[in-house]
């Protein structure tokens, strides 16, 4: 069955494909509460809000026997830098969790027709999908607290099938970062504040998706980012080498356009981000941010309208990006 649900999930689209118990992550468990404790989470929830259903998914699943763990590769070219214009994320260029969640979907069921139970887990808080991926013998632990692949580097999703069939195990990976941290200096804000851990309260990733006023020195930090950050991905060696062979599509986005463009648009083009209640004003504001630190006073028109919207929040975003941009120079 291993080898026929493997060449079912790669036939689907997957990359990678590995199986581990599904016993507990007590390891797991107590870092989750040991970060939340330090104020580490900031304001994240998600296995943060339950740690110990996080570590040990037969809460949910008593039955569960196996998890058969995907990767998927997103492997795109780093975005330019046009004038006017704001990076996504790679990860967010595309819906990527729905291929992802049909491949996982075909395996599941692949064993529903023999008769187990299966449970796809994809962008679940029911599960750490990174530690089962290690277990699973998919990748290793980076120090960006991301999990490095064979042939893949970071750039991947990853998904899990909770089954009640034993299956063999595949071997934990044991491989590592060894001496390479150019992740660590290389986040804008410091927050890889040691190898692996991440402090949420400087991520530009998740202040991006974060409802309500971005202090102002991470307004600052973030740059043109519209969603989502990779610098300490970019900074990863295979990740930057991988990453040169995609393309760069659906990597930038015109500002004007953005802030012009009305909520159903905005919707329509980025609803498969996360966004908090599916609230487009997250991506205005992320926009107004981005806009000021372009230094193009070509986006002041697009931008003075906010400063007296009914919206508190988008209105000192702008009056912030307006200033911003007043002082550019000239020509830009």
């Amino acid at each position: 069955m291993r080898t026929h649900l493997r060449a079912i999930g790669l036939g689907a689209g997957l990359d990678l494909v590995g199986f581990a118990s599904a016993d507990p992550f007590p390891e797991i468990e107590a870092e989750l509460v040991r970060r939340r404790r330090e104020g580490l989470s900031n304001r994240l929830g998600f296995t943060y809000s339950d740690p110990a259903a996080a570590g040990d998914l037969r809460q949910h699943f008593p039955w569960a026997a196996t998890l058969v763990v995907g990767a998927r590769s997103y492997l795109p070219a780093a975005g330019n830098d046009r004038a006017g214009h704001g990076r996504v994320a790679a990860s967010a260029r595309l819906p990527g969790y729905e291929p992802l969640r049909t491949a996982l979907e075909a395996m599941a069921s692949a064993l529903a027709g023999e008769g187990h139970q299966a449970q796809v887990l994809c962008d679940d808080n029911r599960l750490v999908d990174r530690a089962a991926a290690v277990r699973a013998g998919i990748g290793w632990w980076g120090k960006s607290s991301m999990v490095l692949a064979p042939g893949l580097g970071p750039w991947f999703l990853l998904g899990t099938v909770v089954t009640s069939l034993e299956l063999a195990r595949d071997e934990p990976s044991t491989r590592s970062c060894g001496t390479c941290s150019a992740c660590l200096p290389a986040c804008p804000t410091g927050a890889l504040v040691a190898p692996g851990v991440l402090d949420a309260r400087l991520c530009l990733a998740a202040w991006a998706q974060t409802p309500g006023v971005v202090p102002v020195e991470i307004r600052e930090a973030m740059g043109d980012r519209l969603y989502g950050c990779d610098a300490c991905l970019d900074a990863c060696p295979p990740g930057r080498s991988l990453k040169a062979r995609g393309s760069d599509d659906g990597l930038t986005f015109d500002l004007g356009w953005v802030l012009w463009a009305s909520d159903w648009t905005l919707l329509a083009h980025f609803g498969h981000w996360f966004l908090p209640d599916r609230d487009p004003r997250i991506i205005r504001r992320n926009a107004l941010i981005a806009a000021a630190n372009t230094n193009d006073r070509g986006l002041i028109e697009a931008i003075a309208p906010y400063t007296a919207h009914p919206d508190e929040t988008l209105a000192v975003h702008a009056r912030w990006a307006l200033a911003q941009l007043e002082r550019a120079p000239i020509g830009k």
